[in-house]
């Protein structure tokens, strides 16, 4: 709410002590609210009394140009107070309450974690590795998942919901060492299962920061146009289909490969929505994915990309329900057999 102090209306001493207010300074204002059309909130508090609790003696560092990213870091403290990422703060406070309100609503129980653990989940490259006390290595766990099927095994439905880990240098958006990350489990879901799963999560989250954000998108200049056409259902092609379209387009990506960034980006500019890349060649993910029924060297799972550039958001998967096939692809990946 903006705070309006008149001359005529406060003792001068007071006056003179808000004049003399800085940047940041902590204060106490009261006085009377009234309705103004010019006011950013539609509303501006006319300021009656004053209570100064700090005011501080040094400049605010933050200005209006642009600063780098170094800079903002080391000064993170105030840099969360900023318009643009209070905005950030509560679009994603937004974003963990509507995935948790449309699990809850689907029947989903919330199974967390441990964040140190004893098996690898995502590929031993990206870990990060800890002694633990006299009984070998633990790792910073990269998913959440092998606990989550467990769970599922007993619940029917669960998720789990926490920081996950890569050990990779935080040098892009697309490459961060701690992300939170949602990992639903069903009990009998199948592919077409976990696609229809992962559109109505997607679609339910979206439609909430639409509908509660409004005044946050604002402040970040956002169009939200685009968010608008994120409704289920979304397109869907396979990665043979996938390396075509990218091929005719020019790239040089050889079939059997995973995508990069820059091919990701390039598949998303050729739809308005979301778009599942299904159906990808074993070599290229993990271990747990179930054979596709009629094509060995494939695996039934989805990787679903978003538009704009931001690429990869859902990876997915039916699990291999077949033990002798389990045990062979985590031999073929030189995995440690009694970590499963």
């Amino acid at each position: 709410v903006q705070a309006v102090m008149a001359r005529a209306d406060v003792p001068e001493d007071m006056f003179l002590e808000a004049k003399g207010l800085w940047l940041e300074a902590c204060i106490e204002a009261t006085g009377i609210v009234k309705s103004d059309e010019r006011a950013p909130s539609g509303y501006e508090l006319t300021v009656t009394g004053l209570k100064v609790f700090h005011n501080p003696q040094l400049e605010y560092p933050i200005g209006k140009k642009e600063h780098g990213i170094d800079f903002l870091l080391d000064n993170r403290h105030l840099w969360l107070r900023s318009q643009r990422q209070r905005a950030v703060m509560k679009i994603r406070d937004q974003v963990v309450w509507a995935a948790r309100e449309y699990l809850h609503g689907e029947d989903f129980l919330l199974a967390d974690s441990p964040i140190l653990t004893g098996s690898i989940g995502e590929g031993a490259s990206g870990l990060f590795e800890v002694p633990y006390f006299d009984e070998g290595t633990a790792y910073l766990a990269q998913t959440g998942q092998l606990y989550a099927e467990a769970a599922a095994a007993a619940f029917g439905k669960v998720y789990t919901f926490g920081p996950t880990f890569r050990a990779e240098k935080s040098k892009t958006r697309r490459h961060l060492t701690e992300f939170w990350m949602i990992e639903p489990e069903v009990a009998f879901y199948d592919h077409e299962d976990n696609i229809k799963l992962q559109e109505n999560l997607i679609s339910a989250i979206v439609g909430s920061v639409l509908e509660n954000c409004q005044a946050e998108f604002r402040a970040l200049e956002r169009d939200t146009k685009p968010l608008e056409n994120v409704q289920a259902p979304f397109h869907r092609i396979t990665y043979d289909e996938a390396v075509k379209i990218l091929q005719d387009l020019g790239s040089t990506i050889e079939y059997g490969t995973d995508f990069g960034g820059d091919d990701e980006t390039v598949l998303t500019q050729q739809f308005d929505k979301p778009v599942f890349v299904e159906c990808y060649p074993k070599k290229v993910k993990a271990f747990y994915m179930k054979q596709h029924p009629d094509r060995e060297d494939l695996v039934l799972c989805d990787d679903l990309l978003a538009p704009e550039g931001y690429g990869e958001i859902i990876g997915g998967s039916q699990r291999e329900d077949d033990y002798n096939l389990l045990l062979s692809r985590i031999r073929e990946e030189g995995l440690p057999e009694e970590s499963y």
